[in-house]
């Protein structure tokens, strides 16, 4: 749908206006013998998504699982980063985050993710699920989705891809 597609690139916009203008500036030279190429990465925005399998937000009290998988076909590492979006219903009712439980597998122990919202998407935040892939290995990240107030929605995983 051509409206979710600008949406999902305007959550990425908008992100981007959330970071100081500092993030956008080339370091002096005493800064840039101190910073390291990660921070620099965690600055950057993404350049494209790769949109996973949708499907609808179920309306029990159940915890779904969600894998998202993404492998890197390419000769070079690629920072990328795994993001699940629940989408609302374009003329609402909206989801809030409190409606929506969603857990990370990680370390062997689910913890939860905070997810933020707008424009009646709920989304999960890009810059913690940074991670550099080396190239020909395959990403799959596990998350546990619990609708904890029944509404209307689709859930739509997909992965970042930086420069």
């Amino acid at each position: 749908m051509p409206t979710r597609k600008i949406l999902h690139r305007a959550l990425a916009l908008t992100a981007l206006a959330a970071l100081p203008a500092a993030a956008f500036t080339a370091p002096s030279q005493a800064a840039a013998t101190v910073a390291s190429a990660p921070q620099a990465v965690a600055a950057a925005a993404p350049t494209s998504f790769v949109d996973l399998a949708s499907r609808p937000l179920p309306s029990d009290h159940a915890a779904h699982r969600i894998t998202v998988t993404y492998r890197n076909d390419s000769g070079a590492d690629r920072t990328v980063a795994p993001q699940i979006l629940v989408e609302s219903p374009e003329n609402g009712p909206f989801l809030a985050p409190a409606d929506i439980r969603l857990e990370v597998l990680s370390g062997g122990h689910w913890t939860t993710v905070r997810l933020a919202s707008q424009t009646g998407t709920l989304y999960t935040d890009l810059t913690r699920a940074k991670l550099v892939l080396h190239s020909h290995h395959t990403l799959t990240q596990q998350y546990r989705l619990t609708v904890v107030k029944a509404g209307p929605g689709t859930i739509q995983p997909r992965v970042a891809l930086y420069g």
